[in-house]
């Protein structure tokens, strides 16, 4: 019997993480007769983070629901969960749930006026409830604001040269004048922040959250040094304010900044997918199979910095077992590289299709793939048992 782990991470803006479980897992079944399955659902720290941990962690933890201001300005509705050990209680809180990227309101407002405030609410709300340790997943942000608005709702005050209020957006914070710590919430002192992320990038700079995400998010390039000169300034100031100097430290730059504005409340980080992993048992499922699916809704070079597809593989290479890389799309330049890992890199579909079409078929479009792989593998089999004449 084949058994196969099927470990991909969500396709942003399509498929949960385990929606593409499902549409591989159809796929495989239309194929291969007697089959094994063992579903995996991964995530990095992005979007499904939350969905993962909470399918590992099963009984002993529920998802919650509340409103909060979105990335911009607009009330959502997000999600975190509550995990539950003897006494202790941990929040898993991501970040994408309350500024996503996928957000097509927040998405609409201009990126220098988007803010990451909803998301110290939600810190906030955790905290009047008596949670001290806290599991924050940085992926899939929409905000560029240097974790301003996190530090803004938690009480950080910033001010114009008229010691006017500012609001924490990257637009407003240009007339930032001076900031003061000492309203920050004191029980923030006694937490345990533990921070979710894939990316090293220092908050400023040529490798910093603007330069390099920044694009992805609306800044444009004209904009890109304006922007990157206000999150600067803004970290002299409330480094001073604080009292810690993390501005370049490895994963500043993470989630637009919010790397920084966690770092500085006393959070360590920790690479996402790695954490995922062992909270759902990826290396027990492993140990007892024939082959490894992950994939992801686009895989290219950055692939192989610690994202959850390059994580799966690692597991399973340290098993000796063969991964296969299936995801929406493959960028065709991140072949050679990734080619290194994977056994086989497949994307979908199979034709032209517009992207509109690719998002709304993804499930089909996996099942086909899956079916496919099943019946290579059952010829490679049938053909390994012939006798050789």
């Amino acid at each position: 019997m084949l058994r196969i782990v099927l470990a991909p991470d969500s396709f942003k803006g399509s498929l949960t993480a385990a929606d593409v479980c499902a549409a591989l897992a159809r796929g495989f079944a239309r194929a291969v007769p007697e089959l094994e399955l063992c579903m995996r659902p991964m995530a990095d720290g992005g979007e499904g983070t939350l969905d993962a941990v909470l399918v590992a962690a099963g009984a002993a933890a529920r998802r919650c629901d509340v409103t909060v201001r979105g990335a911009g300005g607009a009330p959502v509705s997000a999600s975190y969960g509550l995990l539950t050990q003897g006494n202790d209680v941990t929040a898993v809180v991501e970040v994408a749930q309350v500024v996503g990227i996928t957000d097509p309101v927040a998405m609409a407002v201009p990126v220098g006026e988007r803010s990451t405030h909803g998301v110290g609410e939600l810190l906030r709300t955790l905290l009047d409830a008596g949670v001290r340790r806290f599991m924050i997943g940085l992926g899939g942000s929409s905000t560029n604001d240097g974790g301003a608005g996190l530090l803004a709702a938690l009480g950080l005050s910033l001010r114009d040269c008229e010691a006017a209020t500012l609001a924490p957006t990257p637009s407003a914070l240009r007339r930032l004048a001076r900031v003061d710590a000492s309203a920050l919430d004191p029980r923030l002192a006694d937490c345990e922040l533990r921070i979710m992320s894939d990316v090293n990038n220092p908050l400023s700079g040529p490798q910093g959250a603007t330069a390099i995400f920044g694009p992805q998010k609306g800044v444009t390039a004209d904009t890109v040094d304006d922007i990157d000169t206000t999150l600067r300034r803004f970290a002299e100031l409330t480094e001073a304010a604080v009292g810690r100097y993390l501005a370049q430290q490895p994963g500043a730059g993470a989630a637009g900044g919010l790397g920084f504005a966690l770092q500085l409340l006393g959070g360590t980080f920790a690479s996402g997918a790695e954490v995922v992993a062992g909270l759902i048992g990826l290396d027990a499922a492993l140990a007892e199979a024939d082959w490894a699916i992950t994939g992801e809704g686009r895989s290219d070079r950055q692939t192989l910095l610690a994202k959850a597809p390059f994580v799966v593989a690692q597991h399973a290479a340290a098993h000796g077992v063969p991964v296969t890389l299936v995801s929406g799309a493959i960028d065709p330049a991140a072949l050679p590289a990734l080619g290194a890992h994977f056994a086989g890199c497949f994307g979908l579909p199979n034709g032209p299709v517009p992207l509109a079409q690719s998002i709304s078929e993804a499930a089909r479009f996996l099942e086909d793939r899956a079916e496919q792989l099943g019946r290579l593998y059952l010829a490679v089999r049938a053909g390994a048992r012939r006798p050789v004449e």
